[in-house]
């Protein structure tokens, strides 16, 4: 399973941002998507999931701000990023998750896409 983030780049204070995240190499869909980052010096934090059946789950640092989506056709997820602040300038991470009966929960993650917000 491979995962191919985009959209990633840096925007002033206020502005907007679109991640897209791909998955490939599996014939099922994943069971769940997401969005992690993680800041210079700072762990990797949830920013937002996306369950198959469309549930969304959000941190509450991007509620209201950011809006996860998804096109379950096109195994495809992403990130609405609106009114960006310097406190989200991160390496943004895409999350497949994939729910297997005898293995149980496998993560899959992508390469990671830079967002950069200057004031």
């Amino acid at each position: 399973v491979q995962l191919q983030a985009s959209g990633g780049g840096s925007v002033q204070a206020g502005e907007s941002l679109r991640l897209s995240c791909v998955v490939s190499g599996s014939i099922y869909s994943p069971d769940s998507m997401g969005w992690y980052r993680q800041a210079p010096g700072k762990q990797r934090e949830l920013v937002a999931t996306l369950t198959h059946s469309g549930r969304a789950n959000y941190a509450d640092s991007p509620k209201g701000r950011f809006t996860i989506s998804g096109d379950t056709a096109k195994n495809t997820v992403y990130l609405q990023m609106n009114s960006l602040v310097p406190e989200d300038t991160a390496v943004y991470y895409c999350n497949a998750i994939y729910d297997d009966i005898i293995d149980g929960a496998r993560p899959f993650w992508g390469q990671g896409t830079q967002v950069t917000v200057s004031s």
